[in-house]
């Protein structure tokens, strides 16, 4: 029987009409200035379309330019809604948005779930978004591709980096780490520290990065980690917050958009 996960936030964190989605997505993408690198590895926010799409779209237009390559894409996110140890991984076969199916890499199954902090958990999936609001901007860009969704709970940068170093895979495969940045600040005070972890994260430094500086701070510090063993330079692509985008400037959330080469 095939198994599929159904979207949980069309409609609230992003448009659920098709055509109301590709435009919203290609708009993000034609606003953002286009930088000509060919990342491995990127980090990009995971808010409302309306905050954080904006940003998003400035790393996903330069990963519209490895389009022929990229045939695999190993997707990290943080878990909003279920707390549990390790990392979870999906027993869907297909995720669907709007914008259609996406077949999930089932082959890397068996080396992953090895893995003693690795576990299917659907219903850490079922709901999470951190996930979800990647999609569409990938579907949108890359031609067909698989999909391996990996929900980050209770683990560590060094889990996640050994797991990252299991499917890194070649020039086919993107990592995306879906993380936004800090919660709920002053706009001069979020400024201030997202500006700090942007500099941690360029000089792929873990130990400044915590919950406060990002919600999805464990892979994104165990993609540091695996880029340093990896001697690899991170780049900030665009940092805002939710008072540049569509909110108010009394509380934000930062975002960041990243790239690894």
């Amino acid at each position: 029987m095939t198994i599929v996960r159904h979207p949980s936030v069309a409609g609230s964190f992003y448009p659920d009409d098709p055509t109301t989605l590709r435009h919203s997505i290609e708009q993000y993408i034609n606003e953002a200035n286009l930088t000509p690198l060919h990342p491995k590895a990127v980090i990009a926010p995971h808010a409302g379309f309306i905050y954080s799409g904006p940003i998003a779209g400035s790393v996903y237009k330069i990963l519209g330019q490895l389009s022929s390559k990229i045939t695999r894409v190993v997707l990290l996110g943080p878990s909003h809604r279920v707390a549990f140890k390790g990392c979870a991984l999906s027993s869907a076969d297909f995720y669907i948005t709007p914008l259609g199916e996406i077949a999930i890499d089932k082959e890397s199954y068996p080396s992953i779930n090895a893995l003693p902090f690795v576990h299917e958990r659907d219903i850490a999936h079922l709901e999470e978004h951190s996930l979800e609001v990647q999609l569409p901007f990938l579907q949108l860009l890359l031609r067909d591709f698989l999909l391996l969704p990996i929900v980050v709970g209770n683990a560590t940068p060094e889990q996640v980096a050994v797991l990252l170093n299991l499917v890194w895979g070649g020039d086919e495969t993107l990592i995306i780490i879906s993380s936004d940045l800090s919660h709920y600040h002053s706009y001069d005070t979020a400024q201030t520290m997202d500006e700090k972890t942007s500099l941690a994260i360029e000089i792929l430094e873990p130990k400044h990065i915590g919950h406060n500086q990002a919600c999805g701070h464990i892979p994104i510090n165990g993609l540091l980690l695996a880029a340093k063993q990896r001697n690899m330079s991170a780049r900030t692509i665009d940092l805002r917050s939710s008072g540049d985008t569509a909110g108010s400037k009394d509380q934000v959330v930062g975002y960041g958009a990243y790239v690894f080469e």
